[in-house]
């Protein structure tokens, strides 16, 4: 179950980021309620997460593939293409959290 959380836990994250800069510093309403009501469902669940899933893993997955996600989002929705140094960084995110996947004691695999 800590997975399925840990799952809504990044959605809802990236919908409630993502949503941050179509808020316009929060005055419009609509995506003001999204960023409101995705971070509360992003933490609820990371609160979840953390019955089954270490804090350092739990976060490190939530904060690695949040990070990717967001710039993946932000390019299709913004336009805010990241350059070749971004992507490699991302892609670095992206193996630092496989090799914790795989490797780490401190995952129930």
């Amino acid at each position: 179950m800590g997975y399925i959380y840990l799952t809504i836990a990044i959605i809802a994250e990236v919908a409630a980021t993502s949503a941050l800069k179509a808020s316009e510093e929060f005055t419009r309403w609509i995506p003001t309620l999204i960023v409101i009501v995705g971070y509360g469902i992003a933490f609820y669940c990371l609160t979840l997460v953390l019955r089954t899933i270490s804090v350092g893993t739990a976060y490190a997955l939530w904060a690695g593939l949040g990070v990717v996600l967001v710039s993946f989002v932000s390019a299709i929705l913004f336009r805010q293409t990241p350059d070749l140094p971004a992507v490699i960084g991302m892609l670095l995110i992206v193996a630092g959290v496989v090799v914790i996947h795989l490797f780490s004691k401190t995952v129930a695999h």
